[in-house]
């Protein structure tokens, strides 16, 4: 069975005023800051970098391009996967142009696909760590090499910037990679029997078969996701023959991982949890169900919902964010989710907002809708500071400037943004999901049409129906949908019902008989010629309490209104914030800010606070003379905002 629909969406303009601030910042402010540092024009450091990567430079990341191509002289600098900073950089450009048009920036864009086709070599390949430092290694280290990865990346930008411009030269690009790779890896005789350590390529092959219809390339891509694994000793044998000692290595250290980080120990079918760097599983299983929608193929289906199972219900924070540990950006086990030490990449956001998309596209389920939601008003936007030039890699959800400071355990939590990365995967990989969000929220199964996402907009689909959607979400859940159906065949509309609403939620429709239909987390209409229907959530404050198998949340409640997941700062409260006692039995209140944080819906809870024992009284003392609490108030923040002010205490998760 192959999944499929009868007609896509044609166009989406987003209207939202909380999302166009964001989208705007993109554009006026990350895209153009970006390329500055792309070009090592913006004069920063990249010293506080979770990564310890030891690099003290700025990106070199074109200049590593212009070697390649000829027009510089000079060393590569920087990771083997260097490369794709700057082809998300132009992704997010290419989709910046669906919403805000600008000439001068496309002249740099154009400028940049010619000195990329200029790199490329003849037949395709394009890496310019293995073109300037090591060519006769090409596809030698696969385990380490990120030459797939890298190339992945630009086949999606160039998908992107042709799909936004109609540059004939991006898309051509793409393709010569693509037929490299078909050229070099199968099962064939004299083919490489196996694929890249780090997912991507596969997701990437999809995209570009979606655009060119060229069934040897979803065929490669099938060929990646069902070869993983199934010869467990690839990439030792790889290094076995490239040589196998530590100088070696393209990255010290990689070869210290098990298989599993790779998500290589055993073929993707058999695999039963999301082991290993969380960036990698996210990408593939974005590249498995992309696959499976389109060849029907089950094993890779089953796949995605193991995987997607062990991620919601055992591995996820509250805020999206996934990856516990600083070890190698790594899952962990079940339930292990600690909040001083999070890791949390943004990029895994990322990542698990792609999965979710693609899901979206396969199975009409809520669940990847709230999934969705919760990554995009939390865990992901989170990465950016609101000047749109200072960034997040790790997001905590309990941080401390002296703990970051004094414990070496906690040096990768940073409690501000910082300027760089020596490893800026995140940066650019933010931008490009903010600008292409006018993709996430619709989908078409089946003729029926899904509104997963409750961000306004006015849309436009192939078979001619619109629907306008308005509200202000998501500081308020009145939801206003306007559906007009001007062909003769009557239209399914359904609508997704959050998680957090469906204990309460009303909807009036223009019509009568149109009470609808929830089923799976989507509520269904039938549109005949037009239909008006308005959607009541319900914005009340919850106190959100975890799963009793999550040792570091038991005891505490974190706060969460509609979407959005809130904190505590130290900006808005005295600390320390770890003394502070939440009622969730009080009633909290909530306001609406305009001049703080650009805007933004603030939480205000009864809570007890005891005096701060001095600092010369006894380490430990018997309880009966724990000092007593007086009654206070904790003020409360979205978490996608935090540190936008002080360098100071945050905390989601709080005592009762």
């Amino acid at each position: 069975m192959k999944f499929n629909t009868q007609y896509t969406v044609k166009n989406v303009k987003i209207t939202s005023d909380f999302w166009n601030e964001f989208r705007e910042r993109v554009v006026n402010e990350a895209i153009p800051y970006m390329w500055d540092v792309l070009n090592d024009n913006a004069g920063i450091s990249v010293a506080e970098d979770p990564q310890n990567s030891g690099l003290d430079q700025n990106s070199h990341a074109i200049e590593n391009l212009k070697i390649a191509a000829g027009r510089s002289k000079g060393k590569h600098y920087g990771y083997p996967f260097q490369d794709t900073d700057t082809y998300k950089w132009l992704e997010a450009a290419a989709y910046s142009f669906r919403y805000h048009p600008n000439p001068d920036l496309k002249k740099i864009t154009d400028g940049l696909v010619d000195l990329i086709a200029d790199a490329q070599e003849d037949d395709g390949y394009l890496s310019t760590f293995f073109q300037i430092e090591a060519p006769e290694r090409k596809f030698k280290r696969l385990q380490q090499s990120h030459e797939l990865y890298t190339m992945g990346h630009y086949i999606e930008a160039g998908v992107a910037y042709y799909e936004a411009t109609g540059n004939q030269k991006s898309l051509d690009i793409a393709t010569r990679m693509a037929d490299c790779i078909d050229r070099h890896f199968g099962l064939a005789d004299g083919k490489i029997p196996g694929y890249d350590g780090h997912p991507e390529i596969e997701l990437a092959l999809a995209r570009l078969y979606e655009l060119t219809g060229e069934q040897r390339y979803m065929d490669l891509a099938h060929y990646f996701l069902k070869q993983r694994g199934v010869d467990p000793q690839f990439f030792a044998k790889q290094i076995k023959a490239d040589g196998d000692t530590p100088d070696r290595d393209v990255i010290p250290g990689m070869r210290d991982f098990p298989l599993s980080y790779y998500q290589a120990a055993e073929p993707v079918k058999d695999q039963q949890y999301a082991d290993g760097h969380a960036v990698r599983v996210v990408y593939l299983c974005t590249g498995m169900a992309y696959v499976a929608r389109y060849t029907g193929d089950k094993d890779l289906l089953a796949a995605c919902k193991r995987f997607w199972a062990d991620i919601v219900k055992r591995r996820m924070y509250i805020t999206g964010n996934i990856g516990s540990t600083t070890t190698g950006e790594a899952f962990t086990y079940d339930y292990d989710l600690p909040n001083d030490t999070d890791y949390g990449e943004t990029c895994a956001s990322v990542g698990m907002s792609f999965f979710a998309r693609q899901m979206l596209n396969i199975e009409a389920k809520g669940e990847y809708g709230d999934v969705l939601e919760k990554e995009i008003f939390n865990g992901t936007i989170s990465g950016m500071a609101l000047d749109g030039r200072h960034f997040y890699y790790v997001n905590p959800l309990e941080a401390d400037p002296e703990a970051s400071k004094g414990n070496p355990g906690k040096s990768h939590v940073l409690t501000h943004r910082a300027s760089w990365f020596g490893v800026a995967c995140c940066p650019t990989n933010l931008a490009r999901l903010i600008a292409s969000l006018d993709q996430y929220i619709y989908t078409v199964i089946d003729g029926t049409i899904l509104s997963n996402q409750f961000i306004a907009n006015d849309a436009e689909f192939e078979n001619g129906v619109t629907i306008s959607q308005t509200n202000h979400f998501p500081w308020d859940g009145d939801i206003h949908y306007d559906i007009q159906n001007p062909t003769d065949t009557p239209v399914k509309v359904g609508i997704r019902i959050p998680a957090w609403s469906q204990d309460k939620f009303d909807v009036q429709v223009s019509q009568s008989g149109q009470e609808g239909q929830l089923e799976d987390g989507f509520i269904y209409f039938t549109v005949k010629d037009s239909l008006k229907i308005d959607l009541t959530l319900d914005m009340g404050v919850k106190f959100m309490r975890a799963s009793n198998r999550v040792s570091a949340d038991f005891g505490k409640v974190a706060v969460q209104r509609g979407p959005m997941i809130y904190c505590a700062e130290e900006a808005d409260n005295d600390k320390p914030l770890w003394i502070y006692q939440v009622d969730p039995k009080a009633k909290p209140s909530y306001k609406y800010e305009s001049d703080l944080l650009k805007g933004v819906g603030t939480i205000t809870v009864k809570a007890a606070k005891p005096a701060l024992a001095s600092s010369d009284a006894p380490l430990y003392a018997p309880e009966e003379t724990a000092p007593k609490a007086e009654p206070t108030e904790l003020k409360l923040v979205p978490y996608y905002a935090w540190a936008n002010r002080k360098d100071g205490q945050m905390r989601v998760w709080l005592n009762k």
